[in-house]
C-alpha cells in the first residue's frame, strides 16, 4: 500500500552533514528508488510502470531530456527518473475537501515539499476575487472565466502564456498557435532561465541553436570536457554514456567549482563492476575552476592551440569557417597570470588538459547551467565554439558541441514556436497553413514577463506547467508581481507553489500526466518529445488517469480556443482535440524536418531531426560558414571580503520539485537550508563547521537582498566560491542579474556577503 503525504511540514533547521561520497549509484541508489516509488505507487504498481519508461512502446520519463539508446535496457531509467515517475503515478490524491480545509493564506506558509507531497490534483479549482480558498468549478465555467478576462484586456500582449519543458510536441503546437492567434508572442518558456544563452550562441556561430552530437558520438570521442554540469543528480543516465566512451578509450576532463559523486566514479546498477560495488572511475582530469572563469579557461587553451604548430585543422578552417584571423589576434593575447587568477586553476593542470587536447582527434563538449548562467554566458559558449572549430570538431563523427537540456521535451517546445522571437519563416508558414496574420512584434520572455506583471502591463498569467514563481528570480520580486495580475492560471499535475501565490482570480486545470492513458473521440492517442540531441519519439501512457475530470493539454488548448475565439478562428480546434495525428499532419507543414510526421514517429524509436552542421558541415549562418567569435574576456568582479555564490540542486529534487530532503553524494540528510564553503573561506568569515549564517546578495545599484538561517557546511567547493540550493536562494539573485545577449538570470555568480547569526539573530 503506498504511504499516505505527510500531514506537517518537517523540520529542517538542523541537518545532518557528514563527508562527501565520491562515488554515484550503485545498489543504494536502487534501494531508495525503490523505496520511494513503493511508498508513492505501492509495489505492483511500480513495477508496471517503471517498466515502461523510456522503452519504444512506453512512455517518455517526464524527467530529464536525455536520449535513449537504440538498444535499451529492461530498466532504462535513472533514480530521479523513477521518482519523477512516482510523484506523477502516485496514489496520493489532492480533492476538493483538501482545498477547503486549507486555505491558500495557510497552504502559501508551506514548504514546496510538503506541497508537492500531497499528490495529484484531481478537479479544476478556482479561487474568486479576495475568496480564501479554491472552490471546485466545472470546465466550462473554467473556460469561462479565461474568455472573461482575455477579452477584456486592452491588447492581446496583456497576457502571457507561459511553458514548461514538460509539454508535448502536439499540446506546444497547439499552445503557441492559441496565443498567436489571440495575438501576442507572449510565449516565455522554462528555456528563458536555463539554456537560452546556448542558443544564442549556437544560433551566432553555428547556425542553429541545438547540440550537433548524438549519443553514438559520446560513444566514439577521444575527449569529453564536461563543463558546469552535474549529471549524476541532474541526468544520471548520461553517466552511461560516459562509462561505454570510457570503455571505448575516452579521455574525460571535469571542469566544475564542485567536485562531483558521479563524475568521480560512476557504479553502474546495470552490470556486474556497478552492482559489485567497483565501478568505473569516469573523470581523467578535475579542473575545478572558480565560477565564471569557463571563458578565460577555453581562450587560453585556443591560444595555446595556435600556438602549438600542426594543431589546427587549416582545411576545415579555410573552408567552413569565418572570423578566423580576428579571432586569432585576440586569443593570442590571452594572458597566463590573468587566466589564473579568473580560474583559480593551477598551470600544470591546463597545461595537462592542453596535452589531452591536442592527443584528441574527436572532442565534445559538453555543458549544463554552470555555463549558461553568468552574466557573460553567451561569449563563454561562443569560446567553446571557437575551441571545437580550431581542430574541426563539428560535423565530425565522435565530436560537436553538446548542450545538455534538462526537462524532458525543452527543445521540443522550442522547435514547435514556443519562443517569444520567433523567426520570420516559421511566422510565415503558420500565416500560409492556417489563414490568418499572426504577430510579429517580438514578445515577452521570462524575465520581461515579470517586470511586465510588477509594473501592471500584463494582467494574465497562464502557465501550460512548471512551477512560475519557484523557478525565477528575484523571489520577493516576482511574487509581488504575480499577485497583481488580474488572472493566473496553471495546468499542472501536481501542487506547487505557484498555486497559492495568485492573481486576483486565480484557476488550477488538473491534467494527465505522461503515465497516464489518453483516450479521446478517435480512440487512444500518443504524443511525441524531442531529447536534448534533436531525436523525435512517441511516448504513450498507460495508466488509468488520477481521475476522472482531468482533461490532456492538448484538449485544454483546443477547448480554451473555442470558447476565446470563437468564430474568428477557422482552426479546427475540435478536430485536433479529437485526433492528435492531425495536429502532426499540421506540424508537418509548418515545421521543417517534420514532414511525413506521423508515418515517421510511428517506426519504433523515432527519428532524427536534420542538423546541418553535423549532417553536412554546412552552417546556416549569416556569412554561410560556421562563425569564429573575439569578445573580450570576462569574469565576475568580487569585492574583498565577498564570496560567489552558485545555485544548484540537491540529489533530491529535479528543477523545483522536491523529492526529499537529503543530498546523499554532499552528506546532507534532512535539510536544503545549508550553504557550502571552502573551510578557508568559512574560518576567515569565522564561521565554524555547524554554524548558522544568513546569505545577503549586493547588487549594483546598492540593493540587497537576504535569504536567513543556512547550515554553514565546511566542503571542498573551489576557493572564494559558495554553493545553496535553489528555489531557497533565488530570492538572492535579482531580476536584473542576467546574461547580456540571452537575458537569463545569471543565477551562477551572485555576489554576497554572509552574516554570522548569534543567539540573539
Amino acid at each position: 500500500m503506498a504511504g499516505k503525504p505527510p500531514t506537517g511540514d518537517p523540520v529542517q533547521d538542523a541537518p545532518d552533514v557528514t563527508a562527501p561520497q565520491h562515488a554515484a549509484a550503485g545498489l543504494p541508489a536502487i534501494a531508495h528508488t525503490l523505496r520511494i516509488a513503493n511508498d508513492q505507487m505501492g509495489v505492483r504498481r511500480t513495477a508496471l510502470t517503471l517498466l515502461r519508461v523510456n522503452q519504444k512502446n512506453g512512455f517518455d520519463c517526464p524527467g530529464c531530456a536525455w536520449p535513449e539508446p537504440e538498444k535499451r535496457h529492461t530498466a532504462e531509467f535513472c533514480e530521479n527518473g523513477a521518482k519523477a515517475v512516482a510523484e506523477e503515478a502516485t496514489l496520493r490524491r489532492v480533492t476538493p475537501a483538501f482545498f477547503a480545509e486549507h486555505p491558500v493564506a495557510g497552504l502559501a506558509g508551506r514548504s514546496g515539499y510538503w506541497l508537492g507531497q500531497q499528490g495529484r490534483l484531481t478537479e479544476p479549482m478556482y479561487l474568486a476575487e479576495n475568496g480564501t480558498h479554491y472552490e471546485p468549478v466545472s470546465w466550462e465555467r473554467a473556460f469561462d472565466i479565461i474568455a472573461e478576462e482575455l477579452t477584456a484586456l486592452t491588447t492581446p500582449d496583456e497576457a502571457v502564456f507561459y511553458t514548461s519543458g514538460r509539454t508535448s510536441n502536439e499540446a506546444a503546437f497547439l499552445y503557441q498557435l492559441f496565443a498567436r492567434e489571440l495575438g501576442t508572442n507572449n510565449l516565455p518558456d522554462c528555456s528563458n532561465m536555463c539554456h537560452e544563452s546556448s542558443g544564442s550562441a549556437l544560433t551566432e556561430t553555428i547556425g542553429i541553436g541545438k547540440g550537433s552530437v548524438l549519443l553514438e558520438d559520446l560513444h566514439q570521442a577521444d575527449l569529453i570536457i564536461v563543463a558546469g554540469q552535474n549529471p549524476g543528480t541532474n541526468h544520471p543516465r548520461m553517466l552511461s554514456a560516459l562509462e561505454k566512451a570510457k570503455t571505448g578509450g575516452a579521455k574525460i576532463i571535469t571542469v566544475n567549482p564542485l567536485p562531483e559523486a558521479g563524475l568521480e566514479r560512476f557504479k553502474n546498477p546495470q552490470n556486474a563492476r556497478g552492482l559489485a560495488g567497483i565501478g568505473t572511475p569516469l573523470t581523467d582530469l578535475f579542473l575545478q575552476i572558480r565560477l565564471g572563469g569557463d571563458q578565460a579557461l577555453f581562450r587560453l587553451l585556443n591560444k595555446l592551440v595556435l600556438e602549438t604548430e600542426g594543431a589546427v585543422d587549416t582545411a576545415f578552417v579555410d573552408e567552413h569557417t569565418h572570423g578566423f584571423e580576428e579571432f586569432a589576434a585576440a586569443a593570442r593575447t590571452a594572458d597566463w597570470d590573468e587566466t589564473l587568477r579568473a580560474t583559480g586553476l593551477r598551470r600544470e593542470d591546463i597545461e595537462t588538459a592542453l596535452r589531452m587536447v591536442l592527443a584528441s582527434r574527436r572532442t565534445v563538449v559538453c555543458w549544463a547551467m554552470g555555463l549558461t548562467q553568468h552574466k557573460h554566458a553567451v561569449p563563454t559558449i561562443r569560446e567553446v565554439v571557437n575551441f571545437l572549430l580550431l581542430r574541426g570538431n563539428i560535423g565530425r563523427p565522435g565530436a560537436g558541441v553538446c548542450p545538455v537540456r534538462g526537462h524532458s521535451n525543452v527543445q521540443g517546445d522550442r522547435t514547435m514556436g514556443i519562443f517569444e522571437r520567433p523567426s520570420t519563416a516559421f511566422l510565415d508558414a503558420l500565416e500560409k497553413e492556417f489563414g490568418f496574420a499572426p504577430p510579429r512584434a517580438h514578445g515577452l520572455d521570462v524575465v520581461r514577463a515579470i517586470r511586465a506583471l510588477r509594473d501592471g502591463q500584463a494582467k494574465v498569467f497562464f502557465a501550460m506547467g512548471g512551477n512560475f514563481v519557484a523557478a525565477t528570480p528575484d523571489t520577493d520580486v516576482t511574487e509581488a508581481a504575480v499577485r497583481r495580475a488580474r488572472l493566473t492560471v496553471h495546468v499542472s499535475t501536481k501542487l506547487n507553489r505557484s498555486h497559492v501565490i495568485t492573481g486576483a482570480r486565480a484557476l488550477i486545470l488538473p491534467t494527465l500526466g505522461r503515465t497516464e492513458r489518453d483516450r479521446q473521440h478517435s480512440g487512444d492517442q500518443f504524443v511525441t518529445v524531442e531529447d536534448s540531441m534533436g531525436m523525435v519519439h512517441a511516448s504513450r501512457g498507460r495508466l488509468a488517469p488520477a481521475g476522472p475530470h482531468l482533461l490532456s493539454e492538448p484538449a485544454i488548448v483546443c477547448r480554451m480556443a473555442r470558447r476565446v475565439l470563437g468564430d474568428a478562428s477557422s482552426t479546427p480546434w475540435e478536430d485536433f482535440e479529437k485526433d492528435y495525428a492531425t495536429i502532426r499532419d499540421r506540424i508537418a507543414r509548418v515545421v521543417p524536418g517534420f514532414e511525413d510526421f506521423n508515418a515517421r514517429v510511428a517506426r519504433p524509436g523515432g527519428f532524427t531531426l536534420p542538423h546541418a552542421p553535423r549532417d553536412s558541415r554546412t552552417f546556416p549562418t549569416t556569412t554561410g560558414k560556421a562563425n569564429f567569435t573575439a569578445a573580450p574576456v570576462t569574469y565576475p568582479a568580487v569585492p574583498e571580503g565577498r564570496l560567489l555564490l552558485q545555485t544548484l540542486r540537491s540529489h533530491d529534487q529535479y528543477n523545483t520539485t522536491i523529492y526529499g530532503l537529503d543530498d546523499r553524494y554532499r552528506g546532507i540528510k534532512n535539510g536544503r537550508r545549508v550553504v557550502l564553503l571552502h573551510p578557508d573561506d568559512a574560518r576567515a568569515h569565522g564561521l565554524d563547521d555547524g554554524s548558522y549564517a544568513d546569505l545577503v546578495s549586493e547588487w549594483t545599484d546598492g540593493s540587497e537582498r537576504r535569504a536567513p538561517g543556512f547550515r554553514v557546511v565546511h566542503y571542498p567547493t573551489a576557493r572564494g566560491c559558495a554553493a545553496a540550493y535553489y528555489p531557497e536562494t533565488n530570492v538572492l539573485v535579482p531580476l536584473d542579474h542576467t546574461a547580456d545577449t540571452s537575458n537569463t538570470p545569471a543565477s551562477k555568480s551572485v555576489v554576497i556577503r554572509i552574516e554570522r547569526q548569534t543567539e540573539d539573530s
